[in-house]
């Protein structure tokens, strides 16, 4: 686990530094206000190996026992950008991105939109669905 610096600007692309952002959320002394706000930290969970966040964050219905790390060496996360945020009612919503990484010196993308649902005040990923 990366131990990130109380100055070190947030992974999640936000422009403001990790402990005034995503900071809180990783550390269990906060939870995400909307799906966005987790989707944000879900993503700076993983620049900054916290599986056990990805994992905590994931809805029960479709977690996996552990997140499988699919390649060695492991990605290097380097951008994220939000495409769309909407809330369908009271408890969905769903949230577009393209996040950025390099794996092996090539520089990769992954878009998705993601399906979340609120449940005792909390935010949970639940899936998403991959764009080419």
């Amino acid at each position: 686990m990366k131990k990130p610096s109380a100055t070190q600007a947030c992974p999640c692309g936000s422009g403001r530094v990790l402990s005034a952002c995503c900071g809180p959320l990783l550390e269990g002394r906060s939870v995400a206000p909307t799906a966005e706000a987790l989707m944000r930290s879900r993503y700076a969970a993983h620049a900054l190996d916290r599986e056990a966040y990805v994992l905590d964050t994931w809805h029960a219905s479709t977690r996996p026992p552990e997140i499988e790390s699919q390649a060695a060496p492991r990605p290097r996360w380097i951008g994220l950008t939000i495409l769309g945020h909407q809330h369908l009612d009271d408890s969905h919503a769903v949230v577009e991105f393209v996040a950025r990484y390099r794996l092996g010196g090539r520089a990769h993308r992954l878009h998705e939109t993601s399906r979340f649902v609120l449940e005792g005040q909390r935010w949970y990923y639940v899936d998403g669905d991959l764009h080419e």
